[in-house]
């Protein structure tokens, strides 16, 4: 499988839960800062134009990574990074949601509307006068994830899921766009360590 990659944290979402399913997947790197993902050869395989793409084995292309994550673990059920049975799978994905529309998603419009905009004005809408608001949002977010998050180790629970990996992908994005973790949020950042001696390369 090939996977059409990019810097940013989406992409090495994808690549880190197909890393830690041991799935070999083919990189073919596109270039965002150029706007090669808004060209009309990389639009005809995600009219979107927005990384990851994943081109299946058979050419089929599936794109947005809740769909690529979810389609890795149908086909590699083992481990289990979205739970092993209906109910555990159900609350992964529930708290998958939550960290997506707490977190990801503002830090996401904050960058954007700030940092990030010379990048982005001319290529989507962005919330320019909410960017403060966003991003407390982020700060409201993991401070409620510190708060309510049922894990011990990892954030759900002793065995590491999808929400760590999208959670640590997310982090790691926000340190470098003056997003971090808050810093009263001790617990989240005892798991952050947990997390970056696992997977910083």
């Amino acid at each position: 499988m090939k996977l059409y990659n990019s810097i940013g944290p989406n992409p090495r979402f994808v690549r880190l839960f197909a890393e830690l399913k041991g799935i070999p997947l083919e990189l073919q790197e596109v270039d965002i800062i150029a706007g090669e993902n808004r060209q009309q050869d990389f639009l005809k395989l995600n009219p979107a134009g927005t990384t990851p793409v994943l081109e299946t084995g058979s050419g089929d292309l599936v794109s947005e990574t809740t769909a690529i994550c979810e389609y890795l673990e149908a086909l590699h059920p083992t481990p289990a990074l979205i739970g092993q049975e209906p109910f555990s799978q159900a609350v992964t994905r529930m708290w998958w949601r939550r960290l997506d529309l707490m977190v990801v998603q503002p830090m996401t419009h904050g960058f954007r509307a700030a940092e990030g905009l010379d990048l982005f004005k001319n290529r989507v809408v962005c919330f320019v006068e909410s960017a403060d608001e966003l991003k407390q949002q982020v700060v409201d977010g993991w401070r409620w994830f510190e708060k309510y998050s049922p894990g011990s180790r990892y954030l759900l629970g002793d065995q590491v899921s999808v929400v760590d990996l999208l959670a640590y992908c997310f982090a790691e994005f926000g340190e470098q766009v003056g997003q971090p973790v808050p810093a009263d949020c001790k617990r989240l950042h005892v798991w952050m360590q947990t997390m970056l001696t696992q997977f910083r390369k």
